[in-house]
């Protein structure tokens, strides 16, 4: 008898060990699913920022002659264009992406003050094409929080802590708006 109570004790310790280590590489996996989740929709929202990005050198061509008076809307549009392409991290590229954002509401809204530029077919063809882009890149950073978000919650509950702490998996920082796109509209009739 004491050798069948041996082996079961053995067989149940065994079976033990395999249910915890299983459990554990079952976390490890979720883990790298989110990191590879967030790095995804990162690399999403980046492609989305260059399409962007190469869009803008035609716009500005094509409101250069119609807009003289106006240097200093297309200098705003060129100095974030440029910031976007210095930027390296993540916290960078949204500060650009940000200061971009506003510098295009300003032209499209100066725009509305020249009906010839609003009446030229590349002109529209262009604002829509980079408003497409302005919807799907906001689509994009939805995404992207929503990864970034549960990650997050995933690496500061446990017994998942335990295994990003191994990892050295560090919370991810989310895609914030700029304090100045926060602020209430002025708006004048």
């Amino acid at each position: 008898m004491a050798l069948g109570t041996g082996i079961i004790v053995a067989v149940a310790v065994i079976l033990f060990l395999a249910i915890v280590v299983g459990y554990f590489v079952s976390i490890f996996n979720g883990l790298v699913r989110l990191k590879n989740n967030i790095k995804k929709s990162w690399s999403n929202i980046d492609v989305l920022l260059k399409q962007r990005h190469d869009e803008l050198p035609k716009l500005i061509a094509s409101v250069k002659g119609y807009m003289a008076h106006e240097q200093g809307t297309l200098r705003k549009v060129t100095e974030a264009r440029t910031a976007f392409m210095s930027a390296n991290t993540v916290a960078e590229k949204a500060k650009a992406d940000n200061m971009l954002s506003g510098a295009l509401k300003s032209l499209f809204a100066v725009a509305e003050n020249y009906p010839n530029l609003k009446a030229n077919e590349n002109f529209m063809q262009l604002q829509a094409r980079i408003s497409g882009l302005e919807n799907e890149i906001a689509d994009r950073r939805e995404f992207y929080n929503d990864s970034t978000n549960t990650y997050n919650i995933k690496i500061q509950s446990f017994p998942d802590m335990i295994i990003a702490r191994m990892m050295n998996y560090q919370e991810e920082e989310m895609f914030k708006v700029a304090e100045e796109d926060k602020q209430d509209v002025e708006v004048k009739f």
